[in-house]
């Protein structure tokens, strides 16, 4: 019987393991200091001088946490949106919350693209994945968030916010039972600037907050897709810096919430979050993503974070 044989060690295990840990860092620190652009040149150029695709190998490469954060950064916003939505409404487990948090966060721009997008990569229609996985008020708005051209400017007519305002109390707080069509159609076709004075003329019309109301009136996944409208609408950096410190507290880490919202805002309003994140609870995000995972995928998420400010 024939014994296999193997050449001499040319190096060393432990010089074997340093450079395969330098391989991984070399991944790490090419592509978390890429924009979007240079990430799709990178692609163009691998493919054309191995003649494989770039995301394919980092798949059979890397495992884990690192390779779904890797894999969810090198595409662009746009295709990571519609990636996301198409997994959460499609994949093995559907998960409605994700897919309403990228749809109830994004701008009407954003969500446009998305839908473009969704169609040509995926062939099917986001309205119909929609229509089959939510159903009742959740399905209703989230349809209409899909479908309404909203206006992104800063202007807002005060007197129309102020009408808005009424309309919801009215719908709510004020009737026994909940008109939800109309919290479906003021979420869905105002603007962003109009939502958030809206809301403060809610409070100072009747004292309470309109996302007290929100939550008191609705419940599920329906308040959660309301309540991201107007946080997004507020202050987004506030409302991703709450999601983040949620995915981190208590025992254990909610890795895949985690490496969701750092990765799809880091070329929007990383910032923003980090400063809101601190401002919040006394302490960096960089610091606390330190402590709260490791490895590579530690190494990776504080490269996109950047740079902490104390």
């Amino acid at each position: 019987m024939a014994t296999l044989t193997f050449p001499p060690l040319l190096t060393s295990p432990r010089d074997d393991a340093t450079h395969l840990y330098k391989a991984f860092k070399a991944v790490v620190n090419i592509l978390a200091h890429r924009d979007a652009t240079q990430r799709a040149l990178i692609e163009h150029e691998y493919r054309a001088m191995y003649s494989e695709e770039l995301s394919k190998r980092l798949a059979s490469e890397l495992r884990g946490d690192i390779e779904r954060a890797i894999l969810l950064w090198m595409p662009d916003p746009a295709v990571r949106d519609a990636t996301i939505v198409r997994k959460a409404l499609t994949g093995d487990v559907v998960n409605l919350k994700v897919a309403t948090e990228v749809i109830c966060s994004r701008t009407s721009t954003q969500v446009q693209h998305l839908k473009q997008i969704y169609h040509a990569r995926f062939h099917s229609y986001l309205e119909r994945d929609i229509e089959s996985q939510a159903s009742g008020d959740l399905q209703k708005l989230l349809l209409a968030c899909v479908s309404a051209i909203r206006y992104e400017g800063p202007e807002v007519d005060r007197a129309m916010a102020e009408h808005d305002a009424k309309s919801l109390y009215k719908a709510g707080e004020k009737k026994l039972g909940t008109d939800e069509k109309i919290f479906i159609r003021i979420f869905s076709e105002r603007s962003r600037a109009h939502l958030a004075f809206v809301s403060s003329a809610y409070h100072n019309m009747y004292g309470n907050s309109l996302k007290k109301a929100i939550k008191k009136e609705t419940s599920g996944n329906f308040e959660f897709a309301l309540r991201t409208i107007l946080q997004c609408a507020e202050n987004p950096a506030v409302y991703f810096a709450k999601v983040l410190h949620k995915s981190m507290k208590g025992a254990g880490t909610d890795d895949s919430t985690l490496t969701r919202v750092i990765v799809t805002r880091t070329e929007i309003d990383m910032q923003y979050i980090k400063a809101e994140y601190q401002r919040k609870h006394g302490k960096t995000l960089n610091d606390v993503v330190h402590s709260e995972t490791s490895s590579h995928f530690r190494a990776f998420l504080l490269a996109l974070l950047g740079p902490a400010h104390r």
